[in-house]
C-alpha cells in the first residue's frame, strides 16, 4: 500500500472513532477496528492509546521532534516505551487520536498494523550499527524487511499477529531465536534462522529453519513464514492462532518441512532480492567520558548514553527536555530497547555530558531498570496495575538502600500475555486473581529462572502465586538475604535457588 492509500484509509478511523466516542459503537466492535490502526480504547472506554511503531526501536531527532510536538498541542500526559521498541501514548481524547494518525505519518511514523492480526513493529537489537563486538550490522536488513511488511498490509488476511526480529549477537535482545521469525546474526556476516516461536500462554521456543543465510535473501524467509502461517495457522481458534502453535498441529519436523516448502517456491521464482544499505556514520569525537550510563560505541570518540525510566514509562516533560538537548547534536538519535530502555547514541563526550543531565531521573539500579507493562490501569485485558506495582518496589527497594545488583531485574506483566516478558526474566511476575476465603485478591504468579541470551534461552519456571500486597515483602526478604551475603543476586542465585524457593514458599507463596 501506499501512503496515499493508508490516508484514504486513515478517514474510516476517524469516522469510526467519531462514532464509538458518541457511544454509538461498542468498546468490542471499535477495538476489532481500530487495531489495524495502532489504537485502542482504555479501560473504562472514555479515552485511547495509540502505538507509534518505530522499524528497530529507531527513532531519529524528526521524529522525536514530531512526539514532542504532539505532547505540547494534546496535553499528553501519560507515554510509555514497550517491549516491542514502539511508543505508546495514553489518556488521548477523540480529537488528538484522530489528529495524530495522519499526522505521524507525514513525520515516517507508520500506525498501520500496530495492533490487530498484523505484521507489527520489527524489532532490533538497539545498539545495531554501533555497538562494540556486533557481529554485524543488522538494522539494514531489519528496514528492509520492515518495509517489506508494510506493503503487504491490506493484501494478506493472517489468522493472527506476527512479531520478526534481528539480533546482532549473542546477547539476543531482541528475543530472535524465539519469536514468530527471527534473524540471528553469525560471525560470518550471515544469519540463522528461527521460527515459530513465541512467549504469552503455551509459549514455545523457535525452531531453527535455515543457517548461513546471506542478508540479501531474508525476504523470501520473512514471505515463506507469512504464506506458511496463512496456510497452516488457526484461523478457527483464536487462543491458538499464533504460530507457535503450529509447532503443536504440524509437529516439529512437519513445520520445517511446510516451511521449507513454501521456501523453495519462493526462491525458484525469485525477485525478492534485496541489497541492505548500511548505516552512514561519518560523525567523530574527542575526549573521553567514564560514567555508569554511558557506553563507548565503536565509532572512536563517540558514545551512547542509556535512559531507563521507571517502568519504561517517561515523563512528559523529560522527553521535551532531551529533544532540545540533542535537537542541534549531528546525527544523534534515540534507539528503543525490548527492555524498555532508550539509548541516545552517537554522542561526543561533551554531548554526552549535557545528554547525562536531561535524562536525570531515572533507574539508579539494575533493579530500578525492570520491565513493566502498562497495566490493568490503562489495558482493557490487564488484570493487576504493573506500573502502580513498579512504583511500590522502588520505593521499597530505597527505603532499604539496597546495593547495586542486590536485586535484580524483574519483569511484570499484568496479565499472562507476557507484554512485560515475564517468563524470561530472572525473576518474573504476571497479573491475576487468588481466592482467598471466598474474596478475589489481587495476586501475579511467580516465575524464576528465566533467560534470553542466545545459547542459554530458558523459560522461568511456575514458583506459584503470591498476593500482590506481598511482593514488596517478599524481594525486601530476598534482597537482605543477597546483601547480607555480600553479594549480588546474579551470582547469589547460582548456589542459592533452593533458599529463594524456600522463603517464598514457607512465608508468601499462598
Amino acid at each position: 500500500m501506499s501512503q496515499q492509500d493508508w490516508k484514504a484509509d486513515i478517514g474510516a478511523f476517524q469516522e469510526m472513532t467519531r462514532k464509538f466516542y458518541a457511544k454509538e459503537i461498542s468498546v468490542k466492535d471499535y477495538k476489532g477496528f481500530s487495531g489495524y490502526f495502532g489504537s485502542y480504547a482504555q479501560r473504562g472506554g472514555e479515552a485511547s492509546m495509540l502505538r507509534l511503531r518505530l522499524a528497530g526501536g529507531r527513532m531519529t531527532k524528526d521524529k522525536l521532534a514530531f512526539l514532542t510536538s504532539s505532547i505540547r498541542t494534546h496535553q499528553i500526559s501519560k507515554v510509555h516505551f514497550t517491549t516491542c521498541q514502539t511508543v505508546q501514548l495514553h489518556n488521548l481524547k477523540e480529537e488528538a487520536v484522530c489528529a495524530l494518525v495522519p499526522a505521524a505519518l507525514d513525520h515516517g511514523i507508520i500506525v498501520l498494523g500496530g495492533g490487530g492480526d498484523f505484521p507489527r513493529n520489527v524489532m532490533v537489537s538497539p545498539l545495531s550499527g554501533v555497538e562494540q563486538g556486533e557481529y554485524f550490522d543488522v538494522l539494514p536488513c531489519a528496514q528492509k524487511a520492515a518495509d517489506y511488511l508494510l506493503s503487504l498490509l491490506g493484501k494478506i488476511k493472517m489468522p493472527r499477529k506476527l512479531k520478526v526480529s534481528f539480533s546482532n549477537s549473542p546477547a539476543n535482545a531482541t528475543h530472535a531465536t524465539f519469536r514468530d521469525l527471527g534473524f540471528v546474526a553469525r560471525p560470518d556476516g550471515k544469519f540463522d534462522v528461527y521460527a515459530a516461536g513465541g512467549l504469552g500462554n503455551n509459549p514455545r521456543m523457535g525452531l531453527k529453519v535455515a543457517e548461513s543465510v546471506d542478508p540479501e535473501k531474508i525476504l523470501y524467509y520473512v514471505q515463506a513464514m507469512v504464506d506458511t502461517f496463512i496456510a497452516h495457522g488457526n484461523y478457527e481458534n483464536r487462543a491458538k492462532a499464533r504460530t507457535r502453535y503450529m509447532q503443536e498441529s504440524l509437529g516439529e519436523d512437519g513445520f520445517r518441512r511446510a516451511f521449507g516448502e513454501k521456501l523453495e517456491v519462493l526462491l525458484a521464482a525469485g525477485g525478492l532480492d534485496t541489497a541492505p544499505e548500511p548505516q552512514e556514520i561519518s560523525k567523530t569525537g574527542s575526549g573521553t567520558l567514564e560514567h555508569s550510563r554511558v557506553i563507548a560505541q565503536k565509532q572512536p570518540g563517540l558514545y551512547a548514553v542509556v535512559w531507563h525510566p521507571i517502568g519504561g514509562s517517561p515523563a512528559p516533560e523529560q522527553l521535551l527536555a532531551l529533544e532540545e538537548t540533542i535537537r542541534n547534536m549531528d546525527q544523534a538519535e534515540v534507539r528503543l530497547s525490548p527492555d524498555e530502555t532508550a539509548y541516545i547514541i552517537n554522542l561526543t563526550a561533551a554531548e554526552a555530558e549535557q545528554v547525562l543531565s536531561a535524562t536525570e531521573g531515572g533507574a539508579r539500579t539494575l533493579f530500578e531498570s525492570s520491565v513493566a507493562c502498562i497495566g490493568a490501569s490503562i489495558c482493557q485485558v490487564g488484570a493487576r496495575d504493573s506500573q502502580g506495582l513498579m512504583e511500590k518496589l522502588v520505593e521499597m527497594a530505597r527505603e532499604k538502600g539496597f546495593a547495586d545488583g542486590v536485586l535484580p531485574r524483574i519483569h511484570i506483566s499484568g496479565c499472562p500475555s507476557s507484554c512485560g516478558t515475564h517468563q524470561i526474566g530472572t525473576l518474573g511476575f504476571h497479573g491475576g486473581v487468588k481466592s482467598m476465603d471466598g474474596k478475589p485478591q489481587p495476586a501475579f504468579t511467580l516465575h524464576v529462572g528465566g533467560a534470553d541470551g542466545q545459547g542459554r534461552e530458558q523459560f522461568g519456571d511456575v514458583a506459584g502465586v503470591i498476593l500482590e500486597r506481598d511482593i514488596p515483602g517478599f524481594l525486601a526478604d530476598l534482597g537482605e538475604m543477597v546483601q547480607s551475603a555480600g553479594t549480588t543476586y546474579d551470582l547469589w542465585i547460582q548456589d542459592h535457588r533452593k533458599d529463594l524457593l524456600a522463603l517464598a514458599n514457607n512465608k508468601y507463596l499462598v
